[in-house]
């Protein structure tokens, strides 16, 4: 009987230290489900003056405004060295294991913004998948980073990306969506006349499917995966409009189209809770809820709300207990009811140290790097803006191009905070 009990007890510990340690994982951009929340426990409440332990400095990760991945405590990312854009694994003591080429920097003269990719890769069991800026998808073995495949997706897909802003027709400013996995189906977004989605086999790159009823060129924003009235699909921002295809074939489900196309670039990642469909898109894009509702197999948008209280450029709002957080174009963070579209907080305008940036939540406390170099934690409630702690970066990169920002997201895994600007990685203890 004891050891019976004992063997249940061993079996019980190997299976908590197993979801911890998925737990603490941070595989994909904005995490496991794209919506920037963490699950993690026992993290500070606070930081000391000038900020939590500083563990290590990686500065090689390259140009670019790549997110970073965390599994296992190794670092993947992405950064442009010379003409050439690399994904890099960077161990848990800030030493390179490995970095392989995935193909040529895309650039132009008159680009005073960035240089070098901008997605995040993706991990999944042994594989990684890393977008480059010209839009190269690789596959590569997470061990050694080695090449598994790779598809040249403007050369092989006959992939566009819209031209809003920008100088390159069906470049624009480069491929930036971060691709998802969802079972065996890579879910990328090509775009153009061929399909705006495509579903790839992820151990072989083989195309499953293309949405041939759906052609807008892609957007900055990247795909996610809801099951909506009992239908497996995939949401992806256009330029006007917002698509849901079947996961089974990539059919068109239902869209919901604006008058005009956004007037500036869109990078927003929707939010699905239940039946409803947030969305958020900056440069006075305005942000929406829908509600989708299906009968006899045909779906249906309804517009709940449309406001102008948080509309956010980079792609970072996040739903918590029924409130919305993130930074309102170039004014201030905000928190809006989620039901209702009513602004919460600011009432009015105030002071607020943090600038523009991406962020993570965790435990009630949302961390930010802003575009300005300031690493921030704001408490995520609906009470007001309260600001716990600030420190600005130890120092900050002279890669940037004349007109960028600190705009890497950073990320939060097994009690560590890691930000980067450009090459600079930095990892900090915040347990």
């Amino acid at each position: 009987m004891r050891r019976c009990v004992a063997l249940v007890l061993s079996a019980l510990i190997a299976v908590v230290t197993i979801q911890s340690a998925v737990a603490a994982d941070w595989p994909a951009w904005r995490g496991p489900n794209r919506d920037a929340i963490s699950t993690e426990k026992g993290l500070l409440k606070t930081w000391p003056e000038g900020g939590p332990k500083l563990l290590w400095t990686f500065e090689d990760a390259g140009q670019g405004y790549a997110g970073m991945a965390v599994v296992g405590g190794t670092v993947y990312t992405m950064g442009a060295r010379g003409e050439d854009e690399y994904l890099i694994a960077v161990d848990g003591k800030g030493k390179e294991i490995w970095s392989t080429k995935i193909g040529p920097v895309f650039d132009f003269k008159q680009n005073a913004w960035s240089r070098g990719p901008n997605a995040t890769p993706t991990v999944d069991g042994d594989l990684i998948f890393a977008l480059s800026s010209k839009g190269v998808l690789l596959c590569a073995n997470k061990a050694k980073g080695k090449k598994v495949w790779s598809i040249d997706i403007p050369k092989e897909l006959d992939g566009e990306v819209n031209n809003v802003a920008g100088f390159v027709p069906k470049f624009g400013w480069g491929y930036t969506w971060s691709a998802l996995v969802d079972g065996n189906n890579l879910i990328i977004v090509p775009g153009g006349p061929k399909g705006l989605f495509a579903a790839l086999d992820k151990k072989s790159g083989k195309l499953l499917w293309r949405s041939k009823d759906v052609t807008d060129q892609a957007t900055y924003a990247s795909p996610i995966a809801a099951t909506i009235g009992g239908v497996r699909q995939y949401l992806y921002l256009t330029q006007k409009t917002l698509y849901s295809v079947s996961a089974k074939d990539g059919a068109l489900l239902w869209k919901h189209s604006q008058e005009e196309e956004y007037p500036d670039v869109v990078c927003g990642t929707p939010i699905v809770k239940d039946d409803r469909v947030y969305i958020s898109v900056g440069n006075g894009g305005k942000n929406e809820l829908l509600k989708i509702t299906s009968e006899g197999g045909k779906f249906k948008a309804e517009q709940l709300w449309r406001q102008n209280v948080i509309g956010n450029k980079q792609g970072g709002v996040a739903l918590v207990d029924g409130y919305l957080y993130g930074y309102h174009e170039d004014r201030n963070w905000a928190c809006v009811d989620f039901k209702t579209g009513k602004r919460i907080w600011p009432t009015r305008s105030g002071k607020q140290n943090l600038k523009e940036g991406g962020f993570v939540i965790a435990e009630g406390r949302l961390y930010t790097l802003d575009e300005k170099g300031k690493v921030g934690m704001i408490e995520v409630t609906p009470k007001g803006y309260i600001e716990i702690a600030t420190f600005d970066l130890p120092k900050q990169s002279t890669k940037r191009k004349s007109n960028g920002r600190v705009w890497n997201y950073p990320t939060l895994s097994d009690g560590k905070l890691y930000v980067r600007d450009q090459e600079l990685l930095f990892c900090y203890e915040v347990k």
